[in-house]
């Protein structure tokens, strides 16, 4: 689900339905943790049964015949498995809810205070003020759901280990089986480690923090083409230094939801980014050789990418062009002013 708070002209009534869209979330996430619960008591219980049994079989090994041992240790490793996956699920859903309930909060709290926050906006910062805000609150959700992902799938991750063990025993009564299911476990939680340490880079890098703008868009592009097999280029002009955090965060996002459009949507092979740190302004252009769009069609779109970057840019004070055409290509450009 988007968690981007839309503002514009109609900001109460976008704010009513995010929070009623929000609410029937909650809603289905929380059915769904209850029946997670359910399995996942009754997985505990199976895997509880099995080990039992494997640690009343152990002393009968030298009579039991290979086949019935191997048999007995497949099901506990599937036992294993499936509490494994259910945990993970029940867990993800977990921290869903947790995260839609805050999210609930800030959009009621947003709700409630937003004809005076309007009113105060118009008469200090404008547009500026209210653009900081959002994008602040939206990006200490991201913070919170990335020092989870630290912790929560390092925790999960222990369960390989109990799989290794059983695998382990395996050694005395089918060395080559052994090894073979060693090798799986060990490959599937590197690969799990990596979808972790991808998730929390896309959640929050956090060298945005630390360095700024220009090395988080070249580690994100990076990484990106990896993932995408898209050949992107970045190059990153004029003074770079630290700009406002909120500002910062909000060209990122920007770049970072364009080059996602390219990969979703363009059938693209070659990206183009150019990021020009100017003194009074920051401008950034995003290239594609892809299949184009009509920019007309944009009106009745129903995605909110292109949308939200041209409303946030023009609340900054920015411009934002679009310049594409069916089976030529896209570029998409906007400009903010730089208050470093």
């Amino acid at each position: 689900m988007a968690m981007d708070i839309v503002t514009s002209g109609g900001g109460e009534l976008d704010l009513q339905s995010e929070l009623e869209e929000t609410e029937r979330a909650l809603r289905e996430v929380t059915l769904m943790i209850e029946q997670s619960q359910g399995e996942v008591m009754k997985l505990s219980q199976r895997n509880a049964a099995i080990t039992t049994h494997l640690q009343q079989l152990q002393n009968q090994f030298d009579q039991m015949p290979p086949q019935e041992i191997r048999n007995v240790y497949d099901s506990a490793l599937d036992a294993q498995q499936r509490l494994f996956v259910m945990r993970g699920q029940l867990e993800k859903l977990q921290n869903e809810k947790s995260h839609l309930e805050r999210f609930k909060s800030t959009l009621e709290r947003a709700r409630v205070s937003s004809s005076s926050a309007i009113a105060s906006a118009a008469g200090s910062r404008g547009p500026l003020a209210s653009v900081e805000m959002l994008v602040n609150a939206q990006e200490t959700e991201r913070q919170r759901l990335s020092r989870q992902m630290h912790d929560g799938p390092a925790q999960a991750l222990s369960n390989f280990i109990l799989q290794t063990e059983i695998a382990m025993r395996l050694m005395d009564v089918d060395t080559g089986q052994a090894r073979d299911e060693l090798n799986s476990l060990k490959a599937s939680a590197m690969g799990t480690f990596q979808k972790v340490r991808n998730f929390i880079f896309e959640l929050r890098p956090m060298m945005l923090d630390d360095l700024g703008l220009a090395p988080t868009v070249r580690r994100y592009a990076d990484a990106f083409k990896e993932q995408a097999g898209l050949d992107i280029n970045v190059t990153i002009t004029g003074h770079e230094r630290r700009l406002e955090p909120y500002l910062e965060v909000m060209l990122f996002r920007a770049i970072q939801e364009l080059l996602g459009n390219a990969a979703r949507h363009s059938q693209a092979s070659l990206v183009k980014v150019v990021v020009d740190l100017g003194e009074d302004r920051i401008r950034v252009s995003v290239d594609d050789n892809g299949k184009g769009f009509d920019p007309d069609s944009l009106q009745q779109s129903n995605s909110l990418g292109l949308k939200l970057i041209r409303e946030r840019t023009e609340m900054l004070g920015g411009s934002f062009e679009v310049d594409s055409a069916i089976g030529k290509g896209t570029r998409i450009l906007f400009a903010v002013p730089a208050r470093s």
